[in-house]
């Protein structure tokens, strides 16, 4: 006699043509990755900041409904290297291509096409001249910073057209939300018939430490200016639960300089009880802690460059 593992188990039993599937979120810099990922989960877990660079690894974000689940990664945005860390970001973003179902080339359509857009399209040309049925979507992000409301699509996408072939064009805002039905309802066609990975409630794989680390990271981007926040990384060395049921994060933050500790730090402490206070209502509120959150800066000189750190703070190319 058949077992139905699903009524079995307490899972509600999927349709025989449920999808699931894979999708890389790519582009440049700043072209709104981040944003799109938190907009389709409803929820923050990639940090966003005008900054770009922002994101450094691969971010796996579970979008999950009765007919489909979407497991994105949200990909460092492409861009001409100049430490080991930027050697990572790249290669972290340009290993996604050929292990997913459909990869979605996010621009930003309120600038002009530049040799950043050509490079990117050139490598996912030779993708697709290669592997053949990699589905990409282009989307057109920003929209609402255009003026009007009125848009010629096409002759937006026009100096992509010209290099690539795509399989949806798509306008979108990121930022308000404008479009993603749209974006989830296209990947509902061309996803694969297959099984649920994770739970529905399950919103990404990355380790809470992680998450906490990020949200550090991404209140340093917002408090301080110029070049400080691409010199910063952040690790979280303790984490611990106290008699008292509080959580107790100890968080070193690494920057390059001596002038970069004292920025962070600020007058008095000032700056950095400030991050640490942003970082920690923030941290409370996404997972229900009460927190007690000990930032220390140290000075670690070139540390995009050493190896050995960029390792033990999760940058390990072995594992991509």
């Amino acid at each position: 006699m058949g077992i139905d593992l699903d009524a079995y188990f307490g899972h509600q039993a999927l349709p025989e043509d449920y999808k699931s599937g894979f999708v890389a979120l790519i582009g440049r810099p700043n072209a709104g990755k981040s944003t799109l990922l938190n907009q389709v989960l409803g929820q923050k877990i990639a940090i966003v900041s005008d900054k770009p660079q922002t994101t450094r690894t691969k971010i796996q974000g579970i979008y999950t409904d009765e007919e489909m689940q979407a497991i994105f990664f949200d990909t460092p945005g492409l861009h001409k290297p100049r430490h080991k860390l930027g050697d990572y970001m790249n290669r972290a973003a340009e290993v996604t291509f050929g292990d997913v179902d459909v990869i979605c080339y996010l621009v930003d359509a309120s600038q002009p096409f530049g040799g950043g857009e050509a490079h990117i399209c050139k490598q996912l040309a030779a993708l697709s001249g290669s592997a053949g049925k990699t589905p990409v979507f282009l989307l057109l992000n920003k929209m609402d910073l255009l003026p009007g409301e009125e848009h010629d699509i096409l002759s937006l996408a026009q100096p992509y057209l010209a290099r690539l072939q795509f399989a949806q064009i798509l306008p979108i805002s990121a930022m308000t939300g404008q479009g993603v039905e749209e974006l989830l309802a296209a990947l509902r066609a061309v996803l694969p018939v297959g099984p649920r990975y994770y739970d529905d409630e399950q919103l990404t794989d990355q380790p809470e430490r992680l998450i906490m680390a990020e949200i550090i990271r991404e209140k340093i981007f917002l408090a301080v200016r110029e070049e400080i926040p691409h010199a910063v990384a952040v690790s979280i060395n303790q984490y611990q639960r106290r008699s008292n049921g509080m959580l107790y994060l100890e968080a070193m933050i690494f920057v390059e300089r001596d002038s970069q500790k004292g920025i962070i730090i600020g007058k008095g402490g000032a700056m950095l009880r400030s991050i640490g206070q942003a970082a920690r209502a923030e941290i409370e509120g996404l997972f229900a802690e009460q927190i007690y959150l000990d930032l220390r800066v140290k000075v670690k000189k070139d540390w995009r460059d050493d190896a050995w750190l960029l390792k033990s703070l999760g940058y390990d190319p072995k594992k991509l």
